[in-house]
């Protein structure tokens, strides 16, 4: 995807999964009311009324955010792959608890506030795989596992729908209504 001044950030996210997170973390823009933006508002004017800030330079650090979030991705194939070796690793599932009850990947956890503390006191090199509904909020998490130094996190790309079509058909697959 090529993304210029006049790209919507609607678009943005949707391709670029962690790009949320990278203009908070650059710019403080998207993580709250007073710095949010609308998905039909271009960079260009994201830009122009936070205080003239460069496009070109928010478009670059966009892309490079999405190559480093990129490495984390583990296809469903690698996560099944790692899932049969020895020792396997940590599945954990980010989504809500009424979707995990409803469908889930066999093997896997239920992340909770409780599980997640007890991820975080032990070995920090321990394999842990995250996934969610399609693959876009997992990277949130793990990026705060890696800053809590779990620093073998990833994140099964695509999600739990990836590994529906691509691992085991059986698992339903399943849309979530968007609230107005």
């Amino acid at each position: 995807m090529t993304i210029t001044p006049q790209t919507e950030m609607g678009t943005i996210l949707d391709a670029l999964p962690g790009a949320r997170r990278a203009l908070f973390a650059r710019y403080h823009l998207g993580g709250c009311q007073s710095c949010g933006f609308s998905p039909n508002e271009s960079i260009a004017s994201l830009c122009e009324r936070n205080g003239g800030l460069d496009p070109s330079e928010m478009i670059a650090h966009l892309v490079a955010a999405h190559e480093h979030d990129k490495a984390l991705l583990l296809s469903a194939k690698e996560v099944q792959k790692r899932l049969a070796e020895s020792p396997s690793p940590v599945l954990l599932d980010c989504r809500t608890r009424e979707e995990h009850e409803a469908v889930s990947i066999p093997s896997s956890q239920f992340l909770s506030q409780e599980l997640q503390q007890q991820l975080f006191a032990q070995d920090p090199m321990q394999e842990i795989i995250l996934y969610d509904h399609l693959g876009k909020n997992a990277l949130d998490t793990c990026a705060w596992f890696l800053g809590h130094g779990m620093q073998n996190t990833r994140v099964l790309q695509g999600g739990i729908d990836a590994w529906s079509r691509e691992i085991d058909p059986s698992l339903p697959r399943y849309q979530l209504e968007i609230e107005p």
